[in-house]
């Protein structure tokens, strides 16, 4: 590696080298702050006759002794395409503006820092960006002042305007001056000798952050040769960043999707910081047939990543529709799962039937953890692991079966606990997709002409019993049911409905509501069913309105049931009943089955396990000082009541009973994260 402090003018005007920008890099993306900024310093600097230097960082390359068919020198730029690409852009604005004011100098600043002059036309341009700038480039440097792109949106476009309007007849000798005092660390590296891609990586620690899919594209393509770089960018990686873009908000997911891919592939979910890194661990660069036999899996599973991100590219209007329905309860955990599903279904291993039921099957999931209150922690993991308990001989009742071993702050809520907490749950308050979502569903189910309500400007959210209601209701209902509905009742499902005229009824009494024109009467829609029959909206009414919903709910968002099974034989740990004179058949532990009958045996195994996976955990946090692990043999240490020995250093106390052992077990296993890999079976009585 040679390092020399330079000017950038003196770089720029090097005699018959061309700059190119590898496919490799990520595009041009300075936007107009960070544009704005330099030409600020540039003016400030071209100003200021005390100051003879401005330092604008480092220029990386690397000198493969490429020859284009011109002759010219190919220098490859690993680090400082944003900064030399901006300031092409200056020196073009001052050229045409040069050109336009008769001032000679425009042919100077042309042929020394923008072109090679006597290269063939196919290799003229000083700096070769990649393919869709190098258009945008061809255009700024050879069109004249006023021509408009017809390329569609270019930011090298959208910047060169910016200093086209910046730079005038008052300011551009200023310019000048400042551009002649740019100074740079000219870094040129050689391949063989260096390391290019750990240099890129410390060199882009700081500045316009990289994400994580550009490192590992870099990462692919750095160490190949051109024929293969453009390759494969071509053939694979160019096709999957098209495929993972979300349509409605416009940016890449290409970093999460590598995330998810990686956590179908090694089984643990990395960091979003840590994505490269895993990358790099899991596919160290080898041959070039095993580096495309990855990019094949990324390939294959992108299409249905760009489906996930956006339903409406889903041709079968059913799966559409769950499709759209999952992406709006923002399930996006659940992404390594269903892009593995999707992929069965897509070769025909599942129908159509199956993949529905299971798109369902997260929706209840997911859905009914929200009514009841459970958290997103830990879920995660369980879509992270869900694909691994599929049974391929029997698919759609494995899923149902490892949704139904769901334990602790991972289960699978039941109809008794799902409808205790549907009947009192504020579903007003909640983001508005949420509610929408679930009047939707609730409005459409085996409805064949689907009422859409998200988006829909002739639908609301109404009130029945209004949230400032005339002193009339107290009258019509009695001021015992008036005060219980509103304190109890007033933003719950029971009393929510939709209608196109929220406005009109606002605070009325429920009769009035009800016969306006337009009012619940002249409603088509299931929500509004129930209230044109009803003659007053009290209490009873409300509860009344309330079994109607659960009812319906529980036809939309099913529980989990496996009929004809002994599927649930084995109950987690967490959903367990008390051990207390009981006697265990077995257990299975991270789906590997305990021949123990005692709860003691279970507890002793169960330690083992834990402390074989790390011993270390027992000791940063304060799951050791609870079961007493202690060294026995060690001088002094304090005699244990009764020892179970974990290894030939570490034991446990083990004078508890069994119900005290159960809950050390379940203690240890949360410290741990391992919530949902205990099962247990009791001996039938």
């Amino acid at each position: 590696m040679k390092a020399n402090e330079g000017r950038v003018e003196q770089f720029l005007s090097t005699y018959n080298t061309v700059f190119t920008i590898p496919v490799y890099q990520r595009n041009y993306e300075w936007t107009n702050a960070q544009c704005k900024q330099l030409f600020t310093d540039i003016e400030k600097i071209g100003q200021d006759e005390t100051r003879h230097a401005h330092f604008i960082g480092s220029v990386v390359y690397v000198h493969d002794d490429i020859y284009s068919a011109s002759g010219l020198t190919e220098l490859t730029l690993i680090d400082g395409q944003q900064r030399l690409t901006t300031i092409i852009l200056i020196y073009t604005a001052v050229a045409k503006l040069c050109k336009a004011l008769g001032d000679t100098r425009e042919e100077q600043i042309t042929k020394t820092y923008l072109i090679n002059q006597f290269a063939k036309e196919s290799d003229k341009l000083k700096l070769r960006p990649t393919e869709a700038n190098e258009k945008a480039l061809k255009f700024i440097i050879h069109s004249e002042r006023g021509d408009g792109f017809k390329g569609g949106y270019s930011r090298l476009i959208e910047n060169y305007d910016y200093f086209s309007q910046s730079i005038h007849q008052n300011n551009y000798e200023i310019i000048l001056r400042g551009l002649s005092k740019l100074m740079f660390i000219n870094i040129a590296l050689d391949r063989y000798r260096d390391d290019p891609q750990r240099i890129f990586e410390s060199l882009n620690s700081t500045g316009l952050e990289l994400s994580q899919a550009d490192l590992i594209r870099n990462y692919i393509l750095m160490d190949l040769k051109r024929d293969q770089q453009n390759f494969i960018y071509k053939q694979y990686w160019e096709y999957i960043e098209q495929h993972t873009k979300d349509e409605v908000t416009t940016k890449t997911r290409m970093s999460d999707f590598i995330r998810d891919f990686l956590t179908v592939q090694t089984k643990e979910i990395p960091n979003k910081s840590d994505i490269y890194m895993k990358f790099k661990e899991k596919y160290p660069r080898g041959n070039f047939d095993t580096l495309e036999n990855t990019l094949k899996m990324l390939r294959n599973l992108s299409p249905l990543y760009y489906k996930l991100l956006n339903p409406r590219y889903e041709n079968d209007k059913e799966i559409r529709l769950e499709l759209e329905y999952i992406s709006r309860l923002e399930i996006n955990v659940a992404h390594p799962f269903l892009m593995k599903i999707y992929e069965d279904y897509s070769t025909n291993f599942i129908d159509k039937k199956d993949f529905i039921e299971i798109l369902n099957l997260v929706q209840s999931y997911a859905w009914r953890r929200f009514v009841v209150g459970l958290g997103t922690e830990g879920r995660n993991k369980v879509f992270m692991n869900l694909y691994e308990k599929v049974d391929r001989a029997d698919y759609l009742k494995s899923v149902q079966i490892a949704f139904a071993k769901l334990g602790g702050i991972n289960r699978f809520p039941d109809n008794q606990e799902t409808k205790k907490a549907l009947k009192l749950k504020d579903f007003y308050n909640v983001s508005p997709r949420r509610r929408l979502y679930f009047l939707e569903k609730l409005e459409n189910f085996q409805n064949k002409e689907l009422v859409k309500i998200e988006n829909n400007s002739n639908l609301s959210v109404e009130h029945i019993f209004p949230q400032t209601p005339e002193a009339r209701w107290k009258t019509d209902i009695g001021v015992d049911d008036f005060g219980f509905i509103k304190e109890h009742y007033l933003h719950t499902i029971a009393n929510l409905t939709l209608t196109g005229y929220n406005s009109n009824m606002g605070n009325k009494p429920f009769l009035e509501k009800r016969d306006m024109a337009g009012g619940y009467k002249d409603s088509r829609l299931w929500l509004n069913k129930q209230l044109s029959k009803c003659e007053k909206w009290d209490k009873r009414e409300v509860e009344k309105r309330f079994e109607a919903i659960s009812e319906r709910f529980f036809k939309i968002w099913l529980e989990v049931r496996v009929d004809g099974t002994n599927a649930f034989q084995e109950v987690n740990i967490f959903e367990a009943e008390t051990p207390r004179n009981k006697k265990l058949e077995y257990a299975i532990f991270k789906d590997k089955k305990l021949q123990v009958n005692k709860v003691s045996e279970l507890y002793m195994v169960i330690i083992k396990e834990l402390l074989n996976i790390s011993l270390e955990l027992f000791f940063t946090t304060d799951l050791g000082a609870k079961l007493n692990l202690s060294k026995p043999a060690e001088p002094n240490a304090e005699p244990l009541r009764q020892t179970i020995w974990l290894n030939d250093l570490y034991a446990v106390e083990g004078n508890m009973d069994s119900i005290h052992k159960f809950e050390k077990i379940k203690y240890a296993l949360t410290v741990f994260d391992l919530q949902n890999e205990l099962f247990i079976k009791y001996v039938d009585n």
